[in-house]
């Protein structure tokens, strides 16, 4: 009869060492810290890539597993890369003096935008004393005082013939306040009104129609007056604008020698040049004291207008800007427009534009994290609009909300050239990818970080010095060679395979911190082996509260699980329980119950509704491995239940299956298996074990329980021989297992499994398509048959009985 070979693991394929005395140090303090990432050479080749494309839509999205390091490595990666870059310009707002709800954005070079905002201001406060001393000259004096004597000499000149006409006339001008009158004056002397009544009427008729003719020759000299008066003015304005241009020509000059070559300044300055002139009698009263009503505008309040506004400054930077926005909000992204309060009102203007991350990293970079920006209002919508535009525009992002809309600034939106990196997790990766139309065109490299990295001589070196770089960052103490090997191994268990190390560092580097303080309660200077591992087991202990309750119910009995005898149809097998940020193995109860009926299998948890989908799927595969298997010849009679006993959550995935099937075997043979070793492993529907996760928690698990009521030697786990490469077991179970009180079974085969269960063969076909006596196999065909025999003699019954009722009737 032929049986198939069972195989026990040593305990040297439990666990990947790593021997201290490999890694060629004694102490961290010896080892230069790590440059640069361990691993992750997609991750670093990508971001190479997209630093180097500088074209459109080349903006970087970084995924992978959190604790990786992401923020980190690309924070360093784009410093490293930014410092060879030219640096960018400086971004200024400026009065737009044509439209002042339109501010007008000037871009100069670095450094030089509080340069020209220094300058303005120095231009303002000469101007201050410059302009009223031009004012209150002599020559100027002199000259405003001829504009009016001249003024006073045409007026008088043009009044003396108006005068002369109206005697000549025999009307006398009279002059009043609101303007000039004429009465008659036969005798030289203006007639009452008394004496113009009394006089005959062709006298009065004639005088009246003289005086229609005067007074149009009154309103022609008093339009001459006004156009004098305009003249004057004019003149007088003329007079202003030279003396003004005469004291501020050289300041303007200087301004406009400074920033040659500025186009943008050039223009703004031929602006306030045209400003300075037109408001230049206005800088004698500024500077003067507050108003004379307290809702008015101080005197100097106009000189505002001249300010410069610096939006970025970026005075004494070097290379290109690496900006990381920690709160992307709508303003905080694309920049905000503040308002004060005035007397009950909220005011703005061009000074209160602020600048945004985009602004800041304009040229350069900009790091998001993902989740921050979708979950801030419009602040998604915002960042690929200036990314899709290249320019950054500060609106109100509630103003399309709104019913009405209030005059408010519109400033001049600035170009924009910058690399956005955003970091996320896979899952905000694909959802933006398949649901967003313009993620694909805007962020076209794909940076992923793995979780894990190779196990290798060389990549222990970079994990060693990791450690000692983190050591140094944080003032920690330093670790011995023993102590890096102890946490070389947990990067292996982190990951549950011996041949990769885990590339969360953000996690190692938690457990390095807590090595440092248990060593330090200690009293040792440096941290060893020992210390990792209280550490490890201390993090455990304040995570393990519900394991330690379920450990306590199996042992008391309350959670029904046999660990020695043996049992039909019945299985331990073995689920693992997350509780945040640890996870551990359950033993569960696996029976099964066959019986004559309607032929399938019913899933209890599945009709429970406490079955997930995978698991579902698992159950249904040992249809068709019972059909592969025993149902060649005649049709598959089986009617079945299976359930996990005493557990009450979803149970999800399909590393029970194998468990399941070992179980409906055992009831159908009706053959007991061992009770003292439990079983994972998914199948599939050739019979072949498959590997599974949580191994590790997995075997644990088990062995914790079956530690409390005492070892004997024959307890164990059998585990798919596919999983043997992810063994990293406790240092205690590779030390039972090495001193015989426990085992794992690696098995590749439903009829491996078979045989470690049952201690007997499980039997393959001979050529004549039996199985061998007293295999496994034979005695579950055997049972399958007496099924099918069993059915067919109560359909005949029935049959039977049909045919007597019809013959009756």
């Amino acid at each position: 009869m032929q049986s198939f070979p069972m195989r026990r693991l040593e305990p040297e394929e439990l666990r990947a060492v790593c021997d201290p005395a490999s890694l060629r140090f004694r102490s961290t303090e010896e080892l230069p810290p790590l440059e640069g990432m361990i691993g992750q050479e997609r991750a670093l080749s990508a971001t190479t890539f997209g630093i180097g494309v500088r074209h459109v839509g080349y903006n970087l999205f970084v995924l992978g597993p959190p604790a990786t390091g992401k923020t980190t490595a690309m924070r360093r990666l784009l410093a490293r890369a930014a410092q060879d870059e030219p640096g960018p310009p400086d971004h200024c707002y400026v009065h737009n003096f044509t439209d002042a709800y339109r501010p007008t954005a000037i871009e100069v070079p670095a450094g030089r935008g509080r340069e020209l905002s220094d300058e303005m201001a120095r231009l303002v406060e000469e101007c201050k004393v410059r302009l009223p001393r031009a004012f209150e000259g002599e020559e100027f004096g002199r000259q405003k005082s001829k504009i009016l004597e001249d003024l006073a000499r045409r007026q008088e000149a043009e009044l003396v013939r108006l005068e002369e006409k109206a005697r000549a006339a025999g009307f006398a001008l009279i002059r009043t306040p609101t303007g000039m009158a004429v009465a008659p004056a036969p005798r030289g002397k203006a007639l009452s009104q008394e004496e113009f009544e009394a006089l005959a009427e062709p006298a009065r008729e004639r005088i009246a129609a003289a005086a229609g003719q005067l007074e149009a020759q009154v309103e022609t000299t008093l339009r001459q007056l006004r156009q004098y008066e305009r003249e004057a003015r004019q003149a007088h304005e003329t007079l202003v604008s030279e003396v003004a241009a005469s004291a501020t020509r050289q300041l303007i000059r200087e301004l406009r020698e400074r920033f040659a070559g500025l186009d943008g300044v050039q223009r703004y300055l031929d602006d306030v040049e045209k400003d300075l002139i037109a408001h230049a009698e206005e800088f004698r009263g500024a500077g003067e004291g507050k108003p004379a009503l307290p809702f008015l505008p101080p005197p100097g309040a106009f000189l505002d207008r001249y300010r410069v506004n610096v939006l970025v400054d970026r005075t004494g930077a070097r290379g290109a800007p690496v900006v990381f926005e920690q709160n992307p909000t709508y303003g905080n992204l694309v920049g905000r427009i503040e308002h004060r309060a005035h007397f009950g009102a909220l005011v703005t203007d061009f000074a209160l534009i602020r600048s945004g991350a985009l602004h800041r990293a304009n040229g350069g970079y900009l790091i998001l994290e993902a989740k921050d920006v979708l979950r801030n209002f419009q602040a998604w919508e915002a960042l690929k609009k200036a990314l899709k535009s290249r320019a950054v525009r500060i609106e109100d992002p509630l103003e399309e909300f709104r019913a009405a809309t209030a005059a408010g600034l519109a400033p001049e939106p600035i170009p924009l050239a910058v690399k956005v990196v955003l970091i996320g997790n896979p899952l905000f990766y694909y959802l933006l990818y398949n649901l967003d139309e313009d993620f694909g065109e805007l962020f076209k490299v794909k940076v992923d970080f793995d979780d894990s990295l190779a196990r290798t001589p060389e990549t222990e070196l970079l994990y060693a010095r990791f450690i000692a770089g983190a050591c140094r960052e944080d003032g920690l103490r330093p670790f011995g060679a023993d102590g890096v090997a102890r946490l070389i191994e947990h990067g292996s268990r982190m990951v549950a395979h011996q041949g990769r190390l885990s590339s969360r560092l953000g996690t190692l580097v938690d457990l390095i911190r807590d090595a440092s303080f248990h060593a330090g309660a200690r009293g040792h200077a440096g941290v060893t082996a020992e210390d990792v591992s209280h550490a490890i087991a201390q993090k455990i202990y304040r995570s393990n509260l519900i394991e330690e309750r379920i450990g306590r119910m199996i042992a008391e009995g309350t959670l029904l699980i046999a660990t020695d005898g043996e049992a039909v149809g019945q299985v331990n097998g073995i689920s693992v329980l997350a509780t945040g940020d640890h996870a551990f193995g359950r033993p569960a109860r696996i029976t099964v119950r066959t019986f004559s009926g309607e032929p399938g299998v019913v899933d209890i948890e599945r009709e429970a509704k406490l079955g997930g989908p995978a698991h579902s799927k698992g159950v249904m595969i040992l249809t068709g491995f019972l059909a592969g298997r025993y149902a060649r010849e005649r049709p598959l009679a089986l009617s079945a239940s299976i359930t996990f006993e005493q557990h009450y959550e979803e149970i999800e995935g399909d590393s029970a299956s194998s468990a399941e099937l070992y179980a409906l075997l055992s009831s159908l043979a009706g053959i007991p298996l061992a009770q003292s070793i439990a079983v994972t492993g998914s199948v599939n529907q050739r019979g072949e074990i498959q590997a599974v996760g949580g191994i590790n928690e997995k075997i644990e698990g088990f062995f914790d329980v079956c530690r409390a009521r005492g070892l004997d030697g024959r307890h164990g786990v059998m585990i798919p021989e596919t999983n043997v490469r992810h063994l990293m077991l406790r240092e205690d179970v590779v030390r039972a297992v090495r001193e015989g009180k426990f085992n794992v079974h690696a098995v590749g085969s439903v009829d491996e499994g078979l045989e470690v269960l049952s201690g007997r063969p499980a039997g393959a076909r001979r050529p004549d398509g039996a199985f061998p006596e007293g295999s496994f196999n034979a005695a579950v065909e055997r049972a399958l048959a007496e099924n099918v025999e069993r059915l067919k003699a109560l359909r005949a019954d029935s049959d039977g009985a049909g045919t007597s009722r019809h013959r009756a009737g």
